[in-house]
């Protein structure tokens, strides 16, 4: 299929990289420094990573740092804008929760980086080989199947790890779903976060709903959808279905405005969800990325894209 549809790839005229130099918001790492005692914070910094904090613990999901998401240094995907926190400018962390290994979501710069802090990482079934073959120790990796769960220590902060319906591999010849992929919930007695990291549509959001809804914050992927791999990747609207099925309460998007992974013009994702969200009468967030949303201040719903 590569093949097949490298011409649209490299003639297309779909708008797939933003024309200026987009906006970051660049938080004050001292402002992130002071824990989150009660409620929850979430920042966004770009694609699929965040920064989750509740119960006095911080939690990075699919951290990724590097310029390029690829195997080759010189080729693939490029960031949209930088990084808006530099990786030396985080907190301590707890957790780093890996949802699979596609190079979009396992950065082994990033995760070699954050190792050195000693940080656990919590992954799905196969994906600790990756990081032990880079040199994290065994000792701070935690594999979960699905429907497993691991309490942080010293916390009363639970970690699950639910099904999400994608595929695997770092190689496009070898390796192919060799190792599992998940969503995840993030939950203690105050509040309940659900990370969807690259679950697509037939995922069953409202089984996981059911178990551990409804949530206070359901993080989904909005972008890299197209027709000719319909089912890996949440349009808009499915998302809109999907934090229904949750029984969501504030939808923050992820997985659009950094890379370049699909056919769409790169801003519609966004646009798309507002006009979605609007009918179904559903409450989004829309920050910057590096801007935070909690449990008790405003929500920003600006078009900040816009030329």
């Amino acid at each position: 299929m590569a093949l097949r549809l490298l011409p649209r790839w490299l003639f297309g005229r779909e708008e797939r990289t933003p024309r200026r130099t987009l906006p970051t918001f660049h938080p004050d790492p001292s402002h992130l420094s002071a824990r989150q005692e009660t409620g929850w914070r979430a920042t966004w910094l770009g694609h699929s990573t965040c920064l989750l904090e509740l119960g006095g613990v911080r939690l990075l999901t699919d951290p990724v740092w590097s310029p390029r998401v690829s195997p080759l240094r010189f080729a693939g995907p490029v960031r949209f804008h930088p990084p808006p926190l530099a990786l030396g400018e985080l907190p301590p962390l707890d957790a780093v929760l890996i949802s699979h290994d596609h190079y979009d979501h396992l950065d082994m710069e990033t995760v070699c980086t954050l190792s050195t802090t000693g940080v656990t990482f919590v992954v799905p079934l196969g994906v600790g080989s990756h990081l032990e073959s880079w040199g994290v120790p065994a000792l701070n990796i935690v594999e979960l199947d699905w429907w497993d769960s691991f309490r942080l220590p010293g916390s009363s902060v639970e970690v699950a790890a639910t099904p999400a319906h994608h595929l695997s591999g770092r190689n496009a010849v070898t390796g192919r779903d060799a190792t599992l992929w998940a969503s995840f919930v993030v939950r203690d007695d105050s509040a309940r976060l659900f990370f969807g990291g690259d679950a697509g549509c037939p995922t069953d959001f409202a089984g996981i709903g059911s178990r551990f809804g409804p949530f206070d914050l359901a993080i989904l992927p909005i972008g890299a959808y197209g027709e000719h791999w319909p089912d890996i990747h949440l349009t808009p609207e499915e998302a809109v279905s999907a934090f229904r099925d949750l029984g969501g309460r504030l939808l923050l998007p992820i997985h659009w405005g950094t890379f370049n992974l699909a056919f769409h013009d790169w801003h519609e994702p966004p646009e798309r969800l507002i006009e979605a969200a609007r009918e179904a009468g559903i409450a989004i967030a829309l920050p910057l990325p590096g801007q935070s949303i909690t449990s008790t201040g405003p929500t920003p719903v600006r078009t900040w894209w816009d030329p």
